[in-house]
């Protein structure tokens, strides 16, 4: 059984291992910088975290918990897909706002998917499947019409879309990432118009050539 006192510990190392990414960055923190942030032995601190890599998983399982209690919420605020849609993108970004520094750390742990970080690799799929089925509480019950052949794959290619764009905000030098902001004003929209298209009979094999393609490289 955990104990409050122990929960109260490990939420307080990830926090100070949070504090020292945002300050030093993720390769330039040690496992001891942490335990002294913390103000715990550093044999304390690798009791609770094997690595720095289980903090950052830490960190993930985090902000999914916090999307878990928030997103529901605003997403039954409207039947809007647009407003739906950018809910859901604009709480990921805020909740990785203080976090930039270390998600560009990340990188290029993220282009390995056999590195446990990687947001496609197999200790982060719990995760991935989650955040997809954010996508799919998005769509239903949204004002646009989904055809039957799109709807099960419509939430993980939203998905993916949502991970280009953070990709670009974690590259984003303008003030405040407004370069994001524009990216995600102008695609949004034109990803959901293409939605509504997508239902005509005229863009069927359009379509489903679209879908047999995602499913054919999809692992």
């Amino acid at each position: 059984m955990v104990t409050a006192k122990a929960e109260e510990t490990r939420a307080r190392i990830v926090d100070a291992a949070l504090r020292l990414f945002r300050k030093q960055g993720f390769d330039a923190t040690t496992m001891r910088d942490i335990a002294a942030e913390a103000g715990v032995a550093t044999g304390a601190a690798y009791y609770y975290f094997r690595s720095k890599e289980e903090l950052v998983m830490a960190f993930y399982m985090r902000t999914a918990e916090e999307a878990r209690t928030l997103l529901p919420k605003r997403i039954e605020k409207t039947t809007d897909l647009h407003k739906r849609l950018r809910s859901i993108i604009d709480l990921k970004l805020a909740q990785f706002a203080e976090h930039r520094r270390l998600l560009i750390g990340l990188v290029r742990i993220g282009i390995d998917p056999d590195h446990p970080l990687s947001p496609f690799g197999k200790e982060t799929q719990p995760m991935r499947d989650e955040g997809i089925d954010e996508f799919r509480l998005a769509v239903e019950g949204s004002n646009v019409r989904i055809h039957r052949d799109l709807r099960s794959d419509l939430p993980r290619l939203l998905w993916l879309y949502q991970m280009g764009i953070i990709l670009f905000w974690i590259y984003d030098a303008s003030p405040g990432q407004k370069r994001t902001q524009k990216l995600l004003e102008g695609t949004l929209d034109l990803i959901v118009r293409l939605i509504r298209l997508s239902s005509m009979p005229l863009m069927g094999p359009l379509r489903r050539r679209l879908l047999n393609t995602l499913r054919a490289v999809t692992i």
